[in-house]
């Protein structure tokens, strides 16, 4: 299982090669508008996203479809991914996410092969538009094939996510990559946490998001001055 493991971490690394470094998800936004202005305000910021658009998007799309291959039924996949991408308000964040995901995909399926039959399958139907594409399903997958539980998918994941912007972060906002580290750690603390909240939740709240965010998001596709693609 270790193994395993570091192969998933592999996937989780906010190196590996997948086009997230292009994208803040609004935050560049609140750069802009100044209401981000150093470390305390983008933790703040970061804080309020794993609440919000990590935990009712794609902190519970994770599990439920590790749930969903749990249980054989592969195909409601097809539906989240749906349900996620119509949810999604901006179109930039829309599009960054499927291109994560294609990337994500490709670069797994060009380490490993045609091991994974059933990732194989996302892959096949994302390039023919069956699926919309999202990289929290990709990850999903894989982990599913990994052997890789719920609770440790939802956590991973989250790293993955919490890594990357706090990278991106570290070369737009004022913030050292010391102060990044500690911002890191206290945001796996509230990952861990997030996990027995969401875990009760349902697909009813699948794409729930704050009106601030959503709105960031939106207003990223005409700011003028821009260092990430969303």
């Amino acid at each position: 299982m270790r193994k395993e493991l570091l192969e998933a971490f592999q996937i989780c690394d906010s190196t590996f090669p997948i086009g997230t470094f292009n994208h803040s998800f609004g935050m560049e936004n609140y750069l802009s508008r100044r209401v981000i202005r150093k470390a305390p305000q983008f933790r703040e910021w970061l804080e309020n996203y794993f609440r919000s658009q990590y935990r009712y998007g794609e902190g519970l799309l994770v599990i439920l479809c590790s749930r969903a291959l749990d249980e054989g039924r592969e195909e409601e996949l097809l539906r989240y991914d749906d349900i996620i991408n119509r949810s999604v308000a901006a179109r930039e964040t829309r599009e960054g996410s499927r291109m994560i995901a294609v990337q994500m995909a490709a670069l797994i399926r060009k380490i490993y092969g045609d091991r994974y039959a059933f990732l194989n399958r996302y892959a096949e139907r994302m390039d023919e538009d069956e699926y919309f594409g999202s990289p929290a399903i990709v990850f999903s997958v894989f982990a599913h094939e990994k052997g890789i539980d719920c609770r440790d998918a939802f956590e991973m994941y989250g790293y993955s996510v919490a890594s990357t912007l706090v990278q991106n972060a570290v070369r737009s906002v004022p913030l050292g990559q010391r102060e990044g580290q500690v911002i890191l750690h206290d945001i796996l603390l509230l990952i861990t946490d997030l996990y027995d909240r969401t875990s009760e939740l349902n697909e009813e709240y699948l794409g729930a998001n704050i009106p601030g965010l959503e709105l960031a998001q939106i207003c990223h596709e005409t700011q003028e001055a821009r260092l990430f693609m969303s």
